[in-house]
């Protein structure tokens, strides 16, 4: 393959795109068929990115695919800085030794090698484009390269190389496992990803191609049954919690991705062993479902065994690994927590702000970025398809609306005219406009996954901005109004969790006063408590209308957890009327140590809207029972607590009936 083709700029839209955009649908005559929308998928950033390297000769352990006929790999640099008058320039990760030209980490990596394979199989696989299809396979020679093929870490994965060609097993920073493939990793679940939707890809195509790719894909599959899933149907504790202990690196995050590709695999040509891994891995992922419609972290699927206390948006995809999963194994049960996750954790993460980096547990880590955008759209959309329901493809509209405009910045995160998608979003509305290839690459799959569903890119296209937002709210526990207690500065993160600023030490008798506000419904109050192992406290919680609950306490066992003690949200049994704006604390028993409350509707909302009026308003509930809840005008679907559509109408005043833990989508 000529390598500089692939390093061309594409022209705006592309040939093949454009093609697809004037695809007329069987039946219907040319003259009668109105002209599609054009597809939001440009590849000229990510073919940028695309440079070649040949690794040494002879390097033991790593070969790949027609390698002598071809030494040449083709792999994305790791970032792209911006720079004037729109451009960027590529860099490696970590300092740059003028001398050798190494980085301190390098200039490619596994991981953005493997989901940039993706990238371009799927495009091949939607557009049919030539070119993607050359890519792809480059790309998976590479991902291949980075496999150690023999000796006790046979089928893991090399995470760095430097411009020349050369490992760098050992970066600085320090990753772990450390070498980079002495143990499972992410890197090994995205080779996974990448060599089961390579293979099923190419198996048509190109079989003997494809034979290597399963190959390849055996050898980590061999790595993935050895050093995790050797445990399955193992348990064990994390802070007082019943985890399962066979996800790659304790993470269902990183199972997910591996999901992806045992799906594609197993889907493509069903053999035992892939299908083995894929029930008990994703039997893995179900069993980080937790909580429920009014107690965090509101039915979504964890991503980390190590900590009940956090959620994060990059990389949770477990949604989409779990309805994936559920289709090709044909096991509705797969599907159950990835419904609950859509139907009360993403509506609330929506009406809340979006895909926040972490709450952990409080929303404390507010940068947004493309990885966790596009994983939030992909699991929404793989329920969508997997239940068949309309209400799911709404939200996945909603979310992917983040990309054109509609965030707290009110700016663009992905270009269709030229396929550069933003590094992130700051919480003050800053934008990073660096453009790495993690970020190109998920603008990328979202745009793709649009492509795929025409009705959703035109609504998702047409929301630009944020009309009105209601939803979860954060108060700091140093925020009180007044307080008797301490208040002190604490290491941020914990090891398993993070404080979000300060903290309120109230000890026996003392007590604290936080003005809430009012609001237009009843509301959940959940306070985020750390409690030490073994330690017992109490507190009791009021408002000027009366008692709302009390907490006690008793700090969990450790486990697995990095760090002895928790920190967790404890929802209070009453919720705080929406006329009352006073919410007192009194320690009965022991140091209470907060770090704030979580504050959560009955009802919350979110109306995106753009030009020519485009308007589409989420009203999702938390309530035990049924709520009046007035909507604007436009077409109305209801939805129960577990996604299916129910009858339901507005009264003239436009008030409709919410079902407890549903939501109601109205499009205009």
């Amino acid at each position: 393959m000529n390598t500089s083709a692939h390093r061309r700029a594409r022209t705006v839209g592309l040939t093949a795109l454009a093609a697809l955009a004037l695809t007329v649908p069987l039946g219907v005559t040319a003259a009668a068929a109105a002209p599609a929308d054009p597809p939001v998928t440009n590849l000229a950033h990510l073919d940028f990115l695309l440079d070649a390297a040949t690794p040494p000769a002879d390097v033991d352990g790593h070969s790949t695919y027609r390698q002598a006929e071809e030494p040449a790999l083709v792999m994305p640099w790791t970032y792209a800085d911006a720079r004037d008058g729109g451009t960027f320039e590529r860099v490696g990760g970590g300092p740059l030794d003028p001398e050798t030209g190494y980085w301190g980490q390098g200039a490619y990596n596994a991981d953005d090698i493997t989901r940039a394979a993706v990238v371009y199989i799927r495009h091949w696989e939607l557009t049919g484009d030539d070119d993607s299809r050359d890519t792809a396979y480059e790309l998976l020679r590479s991902v291949a390269y980075f496999q150690t093929t023999d000796g006790p870490d046979a089928g893991n994965v090399v995470l760095w190389m430097q411009p020349d060609g050369t490992f760098n097993p050992s970066p600085e920073p320090v990753e772990l496992p450390d070498p980079s493939d002495s143990g499972p990793s992410y890197w090994l679940a995205r080779t996974l990803w990448a060599l089961g939707e390579g293979y099923a890809a190419f198996k048509d195509e190109d079989p003997a191609f494809a034979a290597f790719l399963d190959d390849r894909f055996d050898l980590s599959l061999g790595a993935l049954n050895r050093q995790v899933l050797s445990r399955y149907g193992t348990w064990t504790v994390s802070d007082g919690k019943r985890v399962p202990a066979w996800l790659i690196t304790n993470g269902a995050d990183a199972s997910a991705e591996a999901v992806l590709g045992l799906a594609a695999r197993v889907a493509a040509s069903p053999d035992r062993a892939s299908a083995t891994a894929l029930r008990q891995l994703a039997k893995g992922i179900a069993a980080m479902s937790d909580g429920s419609t009014r107690e965090w972290p509101y039915r979504a699927v964890l991503p980390w065994a190590e900590s009940p206390a956090i959620w994060h948006a990059w990389g949770s995809q477990m949604p989409a690994a779990l309805a994936a999963a559920s289709i090709v194994l044909k096991d509705h049960a797969l599907a159950r927590p990835a419904v609950a996750d859509a139907t009360s954790f993403t509506t609330t993460l929506l009406t809340a702000g979006g895909p926040d980096n972490g709450w952990n547990p409080s929303p404390v880590d507010r940068v947004q970025i493309a990885y966790g955008a596009d994983s939030r759209v992909q699991s929404v959309l793989a329920v969508a398809d997997a239940t068949g329901s309309e209400g799911f493809e709404d939200l996945a509209a909603m979310q992917a609306a983040w990309f054109f405009g509609a965030n707290h910045a009110g700016q663009r995160m992905y270009d269709p005219a030229t396929g550069v998608t933003y590094d992130g979003l700051q919480p003050d509305g800053t934008v990073n406009r660096n453009s790495g290839a993690e970020s190109t690459i998920h603008g990328l799959l979202t745009a793709l996954a649009l492509d795929a569903h025409p009705d959703v890119r035109r609504q998702a296209l047409s929301l630009t901005e944020v009309g009105d937002r209601e939803g979860l709210t954060w108060i700091e526990a140093e925020d009180a109004a007044r307080t008797t207690g301490e208040i002190s500065t604490p290491e941020s993160w914990t090891g398993e969790s993070s404080w979000s600023g300060d903290k309120l030490t109230l000890s026996r008798g003392e007590t604290a006063v936080f003005d809430v506000g009012t609001a237009g419904t009843d509301r959940w109050i959940e306070p985020v408590v750390w409690s030490e192992v073994g330690e017992r406290t109490s507190s009791t919680w009021t408002s000027d209308r009366g008692r709302l609950g009390s907490l006690q306490l008793t700090g969990p066992r450790q486990g697995i957890s990095p760090t002895p003690g928790a920190m967790h949200p404890h929802t209070l049994q009453k919720a705080l009327p929406g006329s009352r704006d006073e919410l007192r604390v009194v320690s009965t028993r022991g140091e209470v140590q907060l770090d704030g409350i979580l504050v959560r509707p009955f009802v919350s909302r979110l109306v995106l809207e753009g030009d020519g009026g485009a308007r589409t308003e989420l009203v999702h509930s938390a309530a035990r029972s049924p709520q009046k809840v007035r909507v604007g005008a436009g077409d109305l679907a209801v939805y129960d607590d577990r996604g299916r559509e129910v009858r339901a109408k507005k009264d003239r005043t436009g008030v409709l009936t919410l079902p407890a833990g549903g939501f109601a989508i109205v499009d205009r």
